[in-house]
């Protein structure tokens, strides 16, 4: 398989928060993230499984993510200390699966993500 099709949110046009909001919503999705976007204390709360907490978890767990084919991010929106992004990824087989991802920033600049929820 190929690489993963990225459709952005219209919404992250002028904004850099909305942006990053974005960028960790591809992560989550694709497996593929970087570490300075977790705070060393992050907690990732998922509807179906257990809370993973810390930034090393948070890595490991996305590592056996399954690689869509695309994923289309309908809002990434930020405001003050919280962001959510919402859309849909397509996995190899065709399936569609919708995700809400809600974030929680260390401070208001958004630098790293301490708090996730993620809601499929």
């Amino acid at each position: 398989m190929g690489p993963t099709e990225i459709i952005g949110s219209p919404d992250c046009g002028n904004s850099p928060k909305n942006a990053f909001v974005q960028d960790i919503a591809i992560a989550l999705e694709t497996g593929v993230a970087s570490a300075e976007i977790f705070d060393p204390e992050v907690t990732w709360t998922r509807i179906s499984t257990e809370t993973v907490k810390g930034q090393a978890a948070v890595l490991q767990a996305l590592s056996s993510t399954r690689l869509p084919m695309s994923i289309m991010v309908e809002h990434a929106i930020a405001h003050g200390k919280v962001g959510m992004a919402s859309g849909e990824r397509t996995l190899s087989d065709g399936l569609k699966r919708p995700f809400c991802h809600v974030f929680e920033f260390n401070n208001g600049k958004a630098r790293s993500v301490v708090s996730i929820k993620t809601y499929m």
